[in-house]
């Protein structure tokens, strides 16, 4: 069993990583400054003695010991990224250096949550890794894909240069249980309008598409993507390729949740992608992994989940 560092641990993604691998016996150090993260999403672990959680900002240095490192920290949705979009590039840049450097200090493998957003708005359908994107580098989203981007640089510098066992992985639109409800995604968008009854938002015409993943899925395949051997070093996508516009899942999310919420139509964000969907050839190949959990299975789980939140609110 290793001792696993994983940094945003408290948010979304980090909090099923960290609740996935004290499930399989490891000894796990979640670390968060709590920006986007939140104690509740990691309250059933504290008392776990498997479990251990630190209150750090990974744009400054870490003295630890640890074998595995899977560095999750930076706000991910356009609201909470763009806020403050300077410490969004450091915790990206910074925080990479970082975790680097205390990968080469103690000879950990090092693990880079990186994400589709690299690819920008895509000249080429379905997304592969080979693709460079096509990013804007002074838009109101480049504090996020410019500091994504260069991370990535920094991943495969160290790896060329001191030898470092790295691993990158993209990660396309992702949803479930614990997603932040006023994080500005689609998903939570959606299903928190539709349980208040409230009009479903959708930018632009809504036939922008996009490929939603259940977390269940993409966890596991993050913690297959650690375990391959040292010279596989992705970057390897990970996500569900199939495709929905934006329109077809806000008319699910109604119909599921028996809402009565119209859906109403307000200007495209800046620099905001028109199509996105993976092409995971590599890790059906490598991982020997693809999706298991339909959207409408996904949606059931996330849409219980926001509905109990919401009852707890009111109560």
């Amino acid at each position: 069993m290793a001792k696993v560092l994983v940094t945003g641990g408290a948010g979304f993604l980090g909090s099923h990583l960290c609740e996935r691998l004290v499930g399989q016996g490891h000894d796990v150090l979640c670390v968060d400054n709590y920006f986007t993260g939140s104690r509740a999403n990691i309250a059933h672990l504290i008392g776990n003695p498997r479990f251990e959680m630190m209150r750090h900002d990974v744009t400054f240095p870490l003295y630890v010991e640890v074998d595995q490192i899977y560095n999750l920290a930076c706000p991910a949705s356009p609201i909470h990224y763009q806020f403050d979009p300077v410490q969004t590039t450091k915790t990206s840049v910074h925080g990479a250096i970082n975790m680097l450097g205390l990968a080469k200090r103690v000879k950990a493998k090092i693990l880079q949550a990186s994400t589709s957003e690299v690819y920008g708005d895509p000249e080429i359908h379905p997304q592969v890794e080979s693709y460079w994107g096509h990013v804007n580098p002074v838009g109101l989203r480049s504090c996020y894909d410019e500091g994504k981007r260069c991370a990535e640089t920094l991943f495969f510098d160290y790896w060329r240069q001191h030898g470092l066992k790295i691993k990158v992985v993209r990660i396309f639109n992702t949803y479930g249980p614990r997603m932040h409800p006023n994080d500005g995604r689609v998903v939570s968008n959606f299903i928190v309008q539709a349980l208040g009854g409230n009009d479903i938002t959708l930018y632009g015409d809504g036939s922008q598409t996009r490929s939603f993943c259940y977390v269940d899925d993409l966890i596991e395949a993050m913690i297959r993507t650690m375990n391959t051997p040292n010279d596989f070093t992705g970057p390897i996508n990970i996500g569900n390729p199939r495709e929905f516009t934006i329109r077809e899942l806000a008319e699910q999310v109604v119909a599921m949740t028996r809402s009565r919420s119209k859906l109403v139509f307000a200007p495209l964000p800046s620099d905001d992608p028109r199509q996105r969907q993976p092409d995971i050839s590599l890790a059906r190949a490598v991982l020997g992994w693809e999706p298991t959990i339909d959207l409408r299975d996904g949606l059931e789980r996330t849409i219980s989940y926001f509905r109990s939140q919401l009852r707890a609110a009111a109560e």
